[in-house]
């Protein structure tokens, strides 16, 4: 999984982000990890970033949480520290530091009138230190039934479901966030409780924000059906940029209802189409990379055909051969070997690739082109000997003996 031209990058890896600015300097540690696969990645919702920790996250993480009212006005507050005089009126966690009718000192320097109900989420006790977040009656009744949800991940989707496009923001950002970490098993088994035809209006909104749409043409995947593929194809052929909006999910959405048949599409306006611009081609490899991994409609075989397309723009080769290698598509030994051979200034990067990729293969033939490349340019093959383990290539699809899993779509996300 190499990352193209140099561009921004971020790396959503267990809600770390690293911005990506060199090629092959912090890239090149990064990509290794891509290539030789990594163990234990929990697969979330493949195209959807969360926005912020979850209230559920938070709480998790927090010593105590309570619900308080302040015992002050703005005016009556310690106006040098902040300081906030509240009362306890629920327990939501830490009932063993806290209890109901005890009075707390939290900070809070915002507008506040006597009354004015926060969820207080404190650490470090004994003496807890409260961070402040107020919250109306509706925010007060979403918190308490989400608490008290049980720990799985059906009931919680079920839950944040009817919050999606709640009026109140908060409740909102917190339920899409909840979806965007959700196991994309999980957001499937809901399939059966997901109003289509809301999806689709949604989805067909020119307003809604892109992160929001990438959500709903997920959902759509599993709810949907080859009634759709119509509207999503006009979508896909739109030059309106609202009305492609979260394209790499559009992609993976139009595939998973059209399956094979599907990529015909794909590879015309995307991948064999050498006039489109880089950002729509990453965003079908995306997609298509997801279908590899995580998707079970369209055979391995079928997706690699569609990639060889891209080995025919020298600019964007780069992205594809790892998957090659990962999905054990010996057939383009010649065809890189050219593309290392012919590499000038200005896609040289494809050559690590390359040489991954020969070292992965089994075959006799990558043997003698990696000593064919070495001569050529023995520098490349150094720095990939260096650099990179010896990939090792995934298991099909589904195979219950391995541990290994490849990295999810929603983990590598294009932003600039």
């Amino acid at each position: 999984m190499f990352f193209g031209r140099p561009t921004l990058l971020v790396i959503n890896f267990m809600s770390l982000r690293i911005p990506l600015l060199k090629r092959l300097t912090t890239a090149s540690l990064l990509v290794a990890i891509c290539i030789n696969l990594i163990p234990t990645i929990v697969v979330a919702c493949p195209f959807c970033n969360a926005v912020s920790q979850t209230l559920r996250q938070e709480m998790a993480a927090m010593d105590s949480v309570v619900i308080a009212i302040s015992m002050q006005d703005a005016a009556d507050r310690d106006a040098e520290t902040g300081k906030l005089q509240m009362k306890v009126v629920q327990v939501l966690k830490g009932g063993d530091l806290v209890k109901n009718g005890d009075e707390i000192e939290a900070i809070y320097y915002g507008d506040v009138t006597k009354g004015r109900r926060f969820m207080l989420s404190g650490v470090d006790p004994p003496q807890l230190q409260w961070s402040c977040l107020p919250v109306t009656a509706r925010a007060e009744d979403y918190i308490g039934k989400m608490n008290a949800l049980a720990d799985d991940d059906l009931v919680r989707l079920r839950f944040y479901y009817q919050f999606l496009q709640d009026e109140e923001s908060m409740l909102a950002r917190d339920a899409y966030d909840e979806f965007a970490i959700a196991p994309y098993d999980a957001v499937k088994k809901l399939a059966p409780e997901m109003d289509h035809d809301q999806l689709v209006t949604w989805i067909s909104d020119s307003e809604m924000p892109t992160d929001r749409k990438r959500l709903y043409l997920t959902m759509l995947g599993v709810c949907g059906g080859k009634d759709d593929l119509p509207l999503l194809e006009k979508m896909l052929r739109s030059t309106s940029k609202s009305s492609r909006g979260g394209l790499d999910a559009m992609i993976a959405c139009y595939l998973t209802l059209g399956g094979e048949d599907g990529l015909g599409l794909i590879n015309e306006l995307f991948l064999a189409n050498k006039q489109a611009p880089y950002p729509d081609t990453y965003q079908a490899i995306m997609a298509i990379r997801f279908h590899g991994t995580e998707g079970d409609v369209i055979p391995r075989s079928a997706l690699v055909e569609s990639l060889h397309h891209v080995l025919d723009r020298k600019d964007l080769a780069d992205l594809v051969i790892p998957d090659l290698a990962r999905w054990s598509d010996w057939s383009q030994i010649d065809r890189l070997v050219n593309l290392f051979v012919n590499a000038d200034p200005e896609n040289n990067w494809v050559r690590v690739p390359v040489v991954n990729y020969l070292r992965a293969c089994p075959l006799d033939s990558a043997k003698e082109a990696l000593k064919k490349i070495e001569e050529i340019d023995p520098e490349s093959v150094r720095r990939a000997n260096t650099f990179f383990s010896i990939p090792v290539p995934a298991r099909d699809k589904g195979s219950s003996s391995s541990s290994i899993q490849t990295i999810s779509p929603k983990q590598i996300a294009l932003v600039g």
